[in-house]
């Protein structure tokens, strides 16, 4: 008996027929730049547009969203999870103060289904659309055995562009600065692992009166969002953004002290921002203690800016003009790491 590539259970017409239908989202995010279009081996992009920087450096970053696949799948709704992958490598590369130019996604199945990978790239490129950035290019790989029918996993890959000169790294940050926390739209793409396993006994689709009318699965799935336009508007605004931090896996304990100087540290207040129900929940029901709570959760704080002092007011009020929430959560010490101090 002949056998062939299907039959082995990697189904070619089935990734034609993903890409035919994420093509055109994926053309909507093209920008000048881009050079090469949907199905070249390697994606171009043009760098002239560095030519009126005096030192251009670009900036690198690539993630996965971790085990919130498990919830999409569960609740079968995979329109969110391309929005998360672009916008948490977006909050990665806008930590050091770099412009997104281009995204690259990687989707692996069991078996691929056309209409659920299409939809998940389709996310991306909305998400890419709305940050200026080109979806240049991808792979859908179909591997059976090595994940199970049904299962898929996301990764992404982004690259930005800065002038040197302003390179945000933290290391003009001093005692006194004032620590901005933005809100969280929920988990984000970590800390997943916990809250499955806190929640496995629980129904994840009956509506919770305690999360406004919602279900775990849809509050889990929000999706990731980015930091970009807030980051704008304190630029337009002439803030001394010293530094920033992305608050993924280690929380609020572990990722703001990546970018402090030697002998500085943050004293951050627990009830200075308000913490979402499904947190609460999460805590209460998994009896997690409260430093452990904010290493694997974001607790609601999403993206930290480090401004002075003098300039806390200004920054302030343009993030509300912005239509932000911010929160003034804590400032620098002398030190080192996070002091986490009830208030």
């Amino acid at each position: 008996m002949s056998i062939d590539y299907k039959s082995a259970g990697v189904d070619i017409d089935a990734g034609n027929r993903a890409v035919e239908l994420m093509k055109d989202a994926v053309k909507r995010t093209y920008t000048p730049q881009v050079l090469a279009g949907v199905g070249s081996f390697g994606g171009l992009f043009s760098a002239l547009n560095f030519k009126d920087m005096e030192e251009p450096v670009l900036v690198a970053s690539t993630d996965g969203v971790g085990t919130k696949t498990k919830v999409a799948v569960a609740a079968q709704k995979f329109d969110t999870l391309g929005m998360d992958i672009v916008n948490h490598c977006v909050n990665d590369i806008l930590v050091q103060g770099a412009r997104p130019l281009f995204f690259l996604d990687y989707v692996a199945t069991g078996k691929l289904v056309p209409e659920t990978v299409a939809t998940v790239v389709q996310g991306a490129a909305l998400a890419c659309e709305r940050v200026g950035a080109a979806l240049l290019g991808g792979e859908t790989a179909e591997m059976p055995g090595v994940y199970l029918e049904g299962e898929l996993d996301l990764v992404g890959t982004i690259v930005g562009v800065l002038d040197r000169k302003d390179l945000v790294d933290g290391s003009t940050l001093e005692e006194g600065d004032v620590l901005i926390g933005l809100p969280s739209t929920g988990l984000h793409t970590n800390g997943f692992s916990l809250a499955r396993k806190v929640l496995e006994n629980e129904d994840l689709f009956v509506p919770r009166d305690f999360l406004n009318g919602e279900t775990y699965a849809e509050a889990l799935l929000k999706p990731h969002r980015e930091y970009v336009l807030a980051y704008r508007a304190l630029k337009e605004a002439g803030v001394n953004i010293k530094g920033m931090a992305h608050i993924t896996g280690g929380g609020l304990i572990e990722n703001p002290p990546r970018v402090f100087p030697e002998g500085l540290g943050a004293r951050i207040y627990e009830g200075s921002w308000e913490v979402p129900a499904l947190f609460q929940k999460i805590v209460e029901l998994g009896q997690i203690e409260l430093v452990e709570a904010h290493r694997a959760l974001n607790m609601g704080i999403g993206y930290v800016f480090m401004v002075p002092i003098t300039d806390f007011d200004l920054a302030f009020q343009v993030l509300r003009e912005a239509g932000e929430t911010p929160y003034r959560i804590g400032e620098m010490v002398a030190g080192e790491g996070i002091e986490l101090v009830a208030r």
